[in-house]
């Protein structure tokens, strides 16, 4: 999954984001109220973790804010965390719009059974397959499939570049934009990492699957 962590205490966000890249999640990391709404309206996340005692902006407002206008389209799951234990306090976060809330402090395994429970939940409504010229891509099973139709494994950082450029087609992202998709928050990523993700990918669905802009970026065509 990829997941946006609101949290503004750095050793509690620096611990769960590694546990959750361990579990082969792709987690970006804010620790304000108002990147947090930035990040969620623009990003493409599965799941929103979200504190409620945030600066700038706090979870609360993050949430009606989030969930303003949206009622055909929900967007992510939220999963609030948070040391407000009060029954007011839960039925408040919930009545703005969380999907499941957490007391700190929690034991890490609770809130991966969540998420877990967050992937059967998508899987049962079905997961949209997504199109761009010849390349479909299948998120529920982590393959694709190209001209011939024979459908390909992906790894996790391979489907998390190509779900980036596929729901964008036509238009070039940039090697900061598919690093921040690919591997969310982490750091020392080596310099030349994606252009080895894009190698792998034309090996196994062409070597037109995924166009290079000189200077600018990557791309997959609208159409071949």
């Amino acid at each position: 999954m990829r997941i946006l962590m609101a949290e503004d205490d750095p050793m509690i966000a620096s611990a769960l984001a590694q546990q959750l890249a361990d579990d082969a999640h792709v987690v970006e990391v804010v620790a304000d109220g108002r990147t947090a709404l930035d990040f969620a309206r623009l990003g493409s996340f599965d799941v929103i973790l979200l504190d409620l005692g945030l600066p700038e902006m706090d979870g609360i407002g993050v949430l009606r804010r989030l969930r303003a206008g949206n009622e055909g389209d929900q967007g992510p799951v939220v999963i609030v965390m948070t040391a407000r234990g009060a029954v007011s306090e839960k039925v408040m976060g919930l009545d703005a719009g969380a999907d499941d809330y957490l007391v700190k402090p929690f034991a890490y395994e609770e809130l991966h059974a969540r998420l877990r429970a967050v992937g059967r939940r998508g899987s049962s409504h079905g997961t949209a397959v997504l199109r761009a010229g010849a390349i479909a891509l299948d998120e529920a099973t982590a393959s694709a499939t190209s001209h011939d139709g024979a459908p390909v494994q992906l790894t996790r950082r391979e489907l998390a570049l190509l779900r980036a450029l596929i729901r964008l087609p036509g238009v070039v992202l940039s090697r900061d934009q598919l690093e921040s998709q690919v591997y969310g928050s982490e750091v020392e990523i080596e310099s030349n990492a994606i252009d080895f993700i894009i190698k792998r990918l034309r090996g196994k669905l062409g070597a037109d699957c995924v166009r290079n802009v000189r200077g600018l970026g990557w791309m997959i065509p609208r159409g071949r």
